[in-house]
């Protein structure tokens, strides 16, 4: 398998479980190589988010451009995008490369803690400039009910949600049910050929502090290696489980998952050849 060259554009997280720190964890768990561009600073740990400081734009756009004439990307993965000049940035650059690259969008507007991450002004630049170009994007319950401004409250609204995000002209569309009750977590994937199940048995833990980042990266890896788009988030799924039952325990809040596992048989080939 290709080691798949994945550019993320995100935000980084001081605390190490979400964001940048735990894209590129991931990403190098699927066996692939990440690269960076960072959108904001955040001042965050297991509890909560302190601070938020963004990037200029135009250092944004350097850092992409300064990736992109040097080491290039098979996939591009965003996470926290704070205001709509990053978004505009982004959406430009994909623009520019569209339909060459994958696009993972990962609507990251709320955080674990509950903090909100994205301004309403941000939301509907997002809404317009990224939704369509996006390859799949996967957003939680919280981030779905945001991005279409109706609560969503059990799997048929999941599945009405999932329907409706995949208007918006994205390829796909990833509807995660972690935040749903029940001892299982349902995640939907619609597509135009329909919508498909995908679940697990729901894991006890309070160490959840950046599945959704690590979930998303692990997919891209998935895309930049020439995997299929089911097949890329199973294995993602696998591989966010088992970080979960991993986890180190860290911190007195949501804690981070424990990303050095790998359940990607290339990559345990590789570590066992060393």
């Amino acid at each position: 398998m290709a080691m798949g060259r994945v550019l993320v554009i995100a935000g980084s997280d001081s605390g190490g479980g979400a964001g940048i720190q735990a894209d590129i964890k991931s990403v190098m768990a699927m066996g692939g190589f990440a690269t960076t561009a960072l959108a904001a600073l955040t001042a965050q740990n297991t509890r909560g988010v302190t601070g938020v400081h963004v990037v200029p734009p135009d250092f944004l756009r350097a850092q992409i451009d300064a990736v992109m004439e040097d080491i290039g990307a098979d996939a591009v993965k965003t996470g926290m995008l704070p205001d709509t000049a990053s978004i505009e940035i982004v959406a430009d650059f994909l623009d520019r490369q569209s339909p060459r690259l994958s696009f993972v969008m990962d609507p990251v507007m709320v955080a674990t803690s509950g903090d909100r991450l994205q301004s309403e002004e941000a939301l509907a630049a997002l809404r317009r400039r990224l939704l369509p170009r996006a390859t799949v994007i996967t957003p939680n319950i919280p981030e779905a009910e945001l991005l279409l401004g109706r609560r969503i409250v059990d799997e048929a609204a999941q599945r009405e949600a999932a329907r409706a995000l995949l208007e918006t002209g994205a390829q796909a569309v990833l509807v995660k049910g972690g935040h749903l009750p029940g001892v299982t977590v349902t995640d939907l994937l619609a597509t135009p050929a329909g919508i498909v199940a995908i679940s697990g048995p729901r894991i006890d833990s309070t160490s959840t502090h950046g599945t959704g980042c690590t979930l998303a990266s692990a997919i891209a890896a998935g895309l930049a290696q020439g995997m299929a788009l089911e097949p890329a988030i199973r294995r993602a799924r696998a591989y966010v489980a088992a970080a979960i039952a991993a986890a180190p325990g860290l911190g007195h809040g949501h804690g981070p998952l424990g990303h050095g596992v790998t359940v990607d048989p290339a990559r345990i080939a590789a570590l066992e050849a060393r």
